[in-house]
């Protein structure tokens, strides 16, 4: 008769309590860098990646203003860490440009000014991308919800709202 024999469970990676090695996928590019393990993915891409088109503002998850797309979704980079995010797509503000051609959700932004500070945009920029990459054509009150999320002091809403449906059509054309 055979004995059971207990598999046993493979260990996760010990990381830490240095740097390590963090391998991330940003904007279509792989980039390596080497983090403590404490450090999140908003710091990994404003202080070691340059990418400084995503904001640091509460720090705690709550105005948005860090937000970026994780395999499409979007997050707030201040609550992730970066060694969570190896083997992931990571899009920045920065991601969405085409050398000098900005995004239409970007250019309808500027036409509509749905922006006052500015410094809200860019995660209620990648919030409406999510959004219109799942719904092509949402309704207002699907961009309401997209953005819920984001708190913009200037209170740039009904403009954020208007420039969400306008690159809704431009894309659809």
């Amino acid at each position: 008769m055979a004995k059971a024999v207990k598999l046993r469970k493979p260990q996760a990676q010990k990381r830490g309590p240095g740097k390590t090695p963090v391998s991330l996928k940003v904007n279509h590019g792989l980039h390596t860098i080497f983090v403590e393990p404490r450090r999140t993915l908003l710091d990994a891409l404003r202080k070691d990646l340059g990418l400084i088109g995503t904001k640091k503002g509460c720090d705690e998850g709550t105005c948005g203003s860090c937000t970026v797309l994780f395999d499409g979704k979007p997050v707030y980079a201040c609550l992730m860490l970066a060694i969570e995010c190896e083997g992931h797509e990571i899009e920045t503000i920065e991601g969405l440009s085409q050398g000098d051609q900005i995004h239409p959700i970007q250019q309808a932004f500027i036409e509509h000014d749905a922006f006052q500070c500015g410094f809200c945009t860019p995660g209620q920029i990648l919030s409406v991308k999510a959004l219109l990459d799942a719904n092509p054509s949402p309704s207002a009150d699907d961009v309401k919800r997209a953005v819920s999320g984001n708190l913009c002091r200037c209170g740039a809403y009904p403009k954020i709202v208007q420039a969400a449906l306008k690159a809704a059509e431009r894309l659809k054309s």
